[in-house]
């Protein structure tokens, strides 16, 4: 099934107040660090980029209840660059959950990254009556993503156990295409056993993921479904192969109402940290 564009009008600014039990979540996704703190991705250094990012959210948003960390946060899956990824979030003093990208290697991610408190690798979530799922769609050696039978279980299960919450299911890789073939190439593999376990629970509200580096906003039969910016270089949207577009990094808020809508939208730099090279190749 086609999912329908929803026509957003950014920026959309996060809300003043909220009704009691709403969560207010920043999503970061696809920072790229490296085990050198100088590394560099289409000609920006990520941990700069990162900073900037995390600086906007610190001060020019409202705080926050949690942060979902959505994958690719380690482009060389080195312990030094998890390490860096860990001191960032802490600074927050709050709740923040990660899961892999297809640059990540999840053992080591999840040495480096689940210590419990304040940053861990939870799969699953409840705050209020919100389920925030944490799914692994990594494949190891490979770009493209899957969800085996086990990650396909686990989501049913804990969709079945809270059928009063109304959920938020997050994984790296989109589960529908984007209209750019490069990439969906890259995208989930087996998106019908996904939406064969989504379309049982109307509980379900959302589902967010990263992998994209550009914005991405459709509803699927009432489910609203969000790809984000990365925090450091971004994809040009709309074409066949890979391209690098001037747009700002940023990151992508949420606010989950107690009455199971979703209110979301985007957030960039007023201007991109440093020098693009537009005639990268590739990733």
């Amino acid at each position: 099934m086609t999912p329908k564009t929803v026509n957003l009008q950014p920026p959309i600014l996060p809300s003043r107040s909220l009704p009691e039990g709403a969560l207010r979540i920043l999503q970061i996704t696809d920072s790229h660090l490296y085990a050198d703190p100088g590394g560099r991705l289409g000609g920006l250094n990520t941990l700069d980029t990162l900073d900037a990012v995390l600086k906007l959210a610190i001060t020019g948003l409202p705080s926050w209840d949690l942060i979902l960390a959505t994958g690719d946060l380690v482009h060389d899956a080195s312990e030094q660059g998890y390490q860096r990824v860990r001191e960032r979030f802490e600074q927050f003093d709050l709740p923040v959950f990660c899961l892999p990208g297809n640059h990540d290697l999840p053992a080591v991610m999840g040495k480096c990254l689940n210590s419990g408190k304040p940053v861990s690798v939870a799969k699953t979530i409840v705050r209020n009556n919100w389920l925030i799922m944490m799914l692994d769609s990594t494949i190891l050696g490979q770009e493209g993503g899957h969800l085996d039978a086990a990650e396909l279980e686990c989501l049913d299960t804990a969709l079945k156990e809270h059928p009063d919450h109304h959920a938020l299911v997050c994984l790296h890789h989109h589960p529908v295409v984007i209209n750019s073939a490069w990439m969906d190439r890259m995208a989930l593999d087996n998106p019908q056993d996904f939406f064969e376990v989504i379309d049982r629970y109307p509980s379900v509200s959302g589902v967010l993921w990263g992998h994209i580096h550009q914005v991405f906003e459709a509803e699927r039969m009432g489910v609203r479904l969000m790809g984000s910016p990365s925090t450091c270089i971004q994809f040009t949207p709309g074409q066949d192969k890979f391209g690098i577009d001037q747009t700002a990094p940023g990151l992508r808020w949420l606010e989950l109402i107690p009455d199971g809508t979703i209110r979301s939208g985007v957030q960039r730099l007023p201007a991109t940290p440093g020098e693009l090279d537009l005639r990268s190749t590739g990733y």
